[in-house]
């Protein structure tokens, strides 16, 4: 008999919202709320609010939490000394594979918080505990599932979060893309999001999340589901863990090489030999379909360099046409013309710049 599907602490919410729900890794989440397109739009326009209380924040602490974070991720964490700054970066393991890819916050030398994907959560923790018992760091990890998130995005998501909360305005007014603070002792504000939009992304707790969540319905902020916050990341050129990469890809071959630091040949993070020795002949990326239809994953791709596979694709609300990801060989070009093999047929499509829209404008055109 299959377990019992987890629940946020703002089911009732999207129970009374009339949401639509689904087994999202585990969790019973909303997809949408009604009309999917309208929640993208609501983003795009305006402000919509996402349930991400499925994903897990970890706070670790000790006198080894810098050398430790400098060995378990491929970005590295000494770029950040301003309290509250955050950064974005693959765990990866020895071959060289994605784990997960999470953000990490800086507080201070020995206190810092990790955020990770929901479906990942339980094994992230697992190897991020063994690491720390095998190579003997001085640092503690705790899952804080006595939390809650809440995303609110979009060009006006900023100034209804501060109507709601209009006591949070003066410490969250000045804050930078990636940086959070703490407006109480339990509550961070963080200017991030997973949409292409501005907006903030907060972390409360739970007791208090419905009383936000449904002041934030009041200002109107949309409630949005799944199915737009897929169509949204996926215009922002943004990776879907467990499609676009996972444990059996390099971040090389994901679009990810940003993410990867080797700058200082003295920090041997997990998976950097793997990286430095990888002959990897493969690459993300974006694709535009040129005839009506719409791009699935797994779909199958020809390219003038080889065969590969899309790994994201959907019809975008904001252009009108179908858009996607694909793993190809090296050497495509954005502006070449491939084929995406559509129930037995090869329809014309070309290779696109990523991301295909950011701050409510196409800007892959």
């Amino acid at each position: 008999m299959p377990s019992a599907l987890k629940r946020t602490p703002l089911f009732n919410a999207h129970i009374d919202a009339g949401a639509k729900m689904v087994d999202f890794g585990g969790w019973e989440m909303p997809v949408a709320y009604g009309s999917q397109i309208e929640e993208h739009h609501a983003v795009r326009q305006d402000a919509g609010m996402f349930d991400v209380s499925h994903m897990l924040n970890i706070d670790l602490k000790g006198a080894d939490a810098l050398a430790y974070l400098q060995r378990l991720l491929a970005n590295d964490v000494a770029k950040l000394s301003v309290p509250g700054k955050a950064i974005y970066s693959c765990m990866l393991n020895p071959e060289g594979g994605v784990i997960d890819d999470l953000i990490v916050y800086f507080f201070a030398a020995d206190n810092w918080r990790l955020v990770v994907n929901a479906g990942t959560a339980d094994k992230d923790i697992a190897w991020m505990q063994r690491v720390a018992s095998d190579e003997k760091f001085d640092v503690v990890l705790t899952a804080r599932r006595d939390l809650a998130m809440i995303a609110v995005q979009g060009p006006n998501a900023r100034q209804k979060v501060w109507a709601t909360r209009p006591a949070w305005q003066v410490a969250t007014e000045s804050l930078t893309p990636f940086t959070g603070t703490f407006v109480d002792e339990g509550t961070l504000v963080a200017r991030t999001g997973y949409t292409g939009e501005d907006g903030f992304e907060i972390v409360l707790p739970v007791l208090q999340a419905e009383a936000l969540w449904n002041d934030l319905a009041k200002n109107g902020v949309r409630p949005c589901g799944l199915g737009a916050r897929d169509t949204l990341r996926l215009e922002a050129g943004m990776n879907l863990y467990g499609q676009d990469m996972d444990e059996g890809v390099h971040p090389l071959e994901s679009g990810l090489s940003w993410t990867v630091s080797l700058k200082n040949a003295e920090r041997q993070f997990i998976g950097r030999q793997a990286l430095e020795s990888a002959n990897t002949g493969r690459t993300l990326v974006g694709l535009k379909l040129l005839e009506r239809g719409v791009m699935r994953s797994h779909m199958k791709i020809r390219t003038a360099q080889g065969d590969g596979e899309i790994t994201s694709g959907t019809m975008s609300p904001t252009m009108g046409i179908s858009i996607g990801m694909a793993r190809v060989p090296n050497g495509a070009q954005p502006g070449d013309k491939v084929e995406v093999e559509m129930r037995g047929k090869w329809v014309p499509a070309e290779i696109s710049k990523m991301p295909f829209v950011r701050n409510g404008k196409v800007v892959a055109a």
